[in-house]
């Protein structure tokens, strides 16, 4: 299973010098054989990586009660995961700690295209959020942010959908959490999609194109 050996800020791991891992290695539907350049994170990877997070976000929460933002609909998956590991850890520990999960959609992207224009939509009183956006340098979470921090919330911490993309520009978000650093590649798996497919598989990179 895949994993990085270079640590980077927030306990990550950098896929950057990996090359990830051919498709002979897995099983995958027959209608995406040949959509798909390689394997970058295998499932397992993913679940072990999830675990930790979870574990890092118990210890930094403290006694406080979580309110989860989930951002759809590529964040749902990874969002499920984590929450189900927040809730193990807190079954099993001292202390338990509330935890409520809402939704929000995020419509920005275009088919494999970023668009200039970003909704909100759902969560009470998130229904419609327009601004400029560029997904691969964050505006999209800032301008989230910014609408969250109206509600006066006591802390604000983000797990974003385990990725982050290694890029050049000045204004790059980065999460609190993140799973893997990876280079800048169009990815799929794991509930991130190309035009509604391609969300059941493994972490892969889109055949020949890069963002």
């Amino acid at each position: 299973l895949a994993g990085g050996s270079s640590p980077v800020p927030g306990s990550a791991a950098s896929l950057d010098d990996l090359p990830g891992y051919s498709l002979d290695l897995f099983t995958y539907p027959q209608h995406y054989y040949g959509d798909l350049e390689y394997v970058l994170i295998p499932h397992g990877i993913i679940v072990d990586r999830t675990e930790c997070l979870a574990k890092d976000i118990m210890q930094d929460i403290g006694d406080n009660n979580i309110v989860v933002l989930c951002v759809l609909k590529g964040g749902y998956k990874f969002c499920a995961d984590l929450v189900e590991h927040i809730e193990t850890f807190s079954r099993n520990s001292e202390r338990s700690i509330s935890m409520k999960v809402d939704f929000v959609r995020l419509k920005s992207y275009h088919n494999d295209q970023s668009t200039q224009d970003m909704q909100i939509i759902g969560g009470e009183d998130l229904s419609k959020l327009t601004g400029k956006d560029i997904v691969g340098t964050g505006r999209t979470m800032k301008a989230l942010l910014n609408n969250i921090e109206k509600y006066k919330p006591k802390m604000i911490k983000v797990a974003r959908d385990l990725l982050v993309k290694t890029t050049s520009q000045p204004d790059g978000y980065r999460p609190d959490y993140y799973g893997f650093e990876i280079p800048n590649v169009f990815v799929v798996g794991y509930a991130l999609e190309y035009n509604k497919d391609f969300r059941d598989l493994n972490i892969s990179v889109f055949r020949k194109y890069k963002v």
